[in-house]
């Protein structure tokens, strides 16, 4: 029978974990047993007595819990003294960032790991049940929003009073993926005027759909991959969308960038002399901070002010809402692996494409973006 082992997470500041009560009982009926690191989820208010009240096995450090382990499931990427520990030939899912982590993913190949990269689940309609990528983005632009009107020193909505109408306040955001969706949304159900700049006219009628304005910027050709993603752009197209995207900026009362590009560094949208330009009071979320930032002067981690502008630059913006993004998070994963566990064993169908598009290093070779990143032949 596959045991899948569940550590706690050793990032700092993390407070998610990859199981909840209810994916025990989905990875157990799929024939699995599960153990689970003490405290591995009370970053997420889950107690261990409920994990085992649901069938899991409670181990007190992940040094037990690693033994005879078939699979482990974590959130963010093992590092490298974790991938020594871990039992050679066993599986690992969580996200792995290929492009940012050669090294790790080397050491996971050296071991013969088998690595299921959540943020490779491919973009079709069976798999979004499993787009771990979505379900946390969707969390991060709400929260971005949360945070830039705790900031902001006025409100969000119109406000007709007395002494006169207070005008709604003015938020512009930078690229709409699923974070930037959720932030349009959020900020008009807080009663703000949206403008939204993207690269992708596609997005255009989403934008819409949701009450914003689309800034409408001249495309070039190829703007997003077969995946649905924002593809790297050219130095001249981003000074062409900066320019037009400016004005809308410096008028701004908050601005949230979201624009990521899947294991690139993040697009510089907002440069220094831009944010200088901006009224002193208003605020920016960066939300693609982790990978450089959209924002040139945004610092990874900590919240500073330039020239009166509070710049934002969270990590791990979806750990703020820990409960949700744990749910969610362990639903993608409980999603996945209980395809795939057949008669109580992990079962790599490649004839599947969620499992081809997912797992980047199988029987001691790259895969697909490992590969790729990498610059070495895998086995597809």
């Amino acid at each position: 029978m596959l045991t899948i082992f569940i550590p706690k997470e050793t990032q700092p500041g993390e407070t998610r974990a990859a199981i909840t009560p209810d994916s025990v009982k989905r990875l157990t009926k799929a024939g699995a047993a599960v153990r689970v690191q003490a405290g591995a989820c009370a970053g997420a208010y889950i107690c261990d007595a409920d994990l085992a009240e649901a069938g899991a096995e409670i181990v007190a450090d992940a040094a037990t819990g690693l033994v005879g382990a078939g699979l482990v499931a974590m959130l963010n990427a093992p590092t490298l003294d974790e991938v020594a520990r871990l039992p050679e030939g066993c599986a690992v899912v969580s996200f792995i960032y290929p492009s940012l982590n050669g090294e790790l993913v080397k050491a996971l190949r050296d071991r013969n790991i088998s690595v299921l990269a959540m943020e490779s689940v491919p973009r079709i309609t069976r798999a979004q049940k499993m787009d771990a990528l979505s379900s946390q983005a969707n969390l991060a632009g709400y929260k971005a929003v949360i945070d830039a009107a705790n900031a902001l020193p006025k409100i969000f909505p119109m406000m007709m009073t007395a002494a006169g109408t207070i005008q709604p306040a003015r938020v512009v955001i930078l690229g709409a993926g699923v974070a930037g969706l959720q932030a349009i949304a959020t900020a008009k159900r807080l009663g703000a005027v949206v403008e939204v700049s993207d690269v992708r006219p596609a997005v255009k009628e989403q934008v819409e759909s949701l009450g914003g304005k689309f800034i409408e910027v001249p495309l070039e050709e190829g703007m997003e991959t077969a995946g649905g993603y924002a593809k790297e752009q050219s130095e001249e197209f981003l000074a062409k969308q900066r320019g037009i995207v400016r004005k809308k900026i410096i008028e701004a009362d908050v601005v949230i960038t979201t624009a990521a590009i899947p294991g690139r560094p993040a697009p510089k949208l907002v440069p220094a002399d831009m944010v200088r330009d901006m009224r002193p009071g208003s605020v920016i979320v960066d939300l693609a901070v982790e990978t450089g930032g959209n924002c040139e002067l945004s610092k990874r981690g900590e919240i500073v002010v330039e020239n009166g502008v509070t710049i934002i630059g969270r990590e791990r913006v979806p750990a703020l809402v820990a409960v949700n993004a744990t749910d969610v998070y362990a639903r993608n994963v409980a999603n996945l692996l209980a395809d795939m566990i057949k008669e109580g064993e992990l079962v790599f169908d490649m004839e599947d494409e969620v499992v081809e598009g997912t797992l980047i290093v199988h029987e001691g070779k790259l895969r697909g973006p490992a590969a790729v990143a990498l610059g070495e032949g895998g086995n597809d």
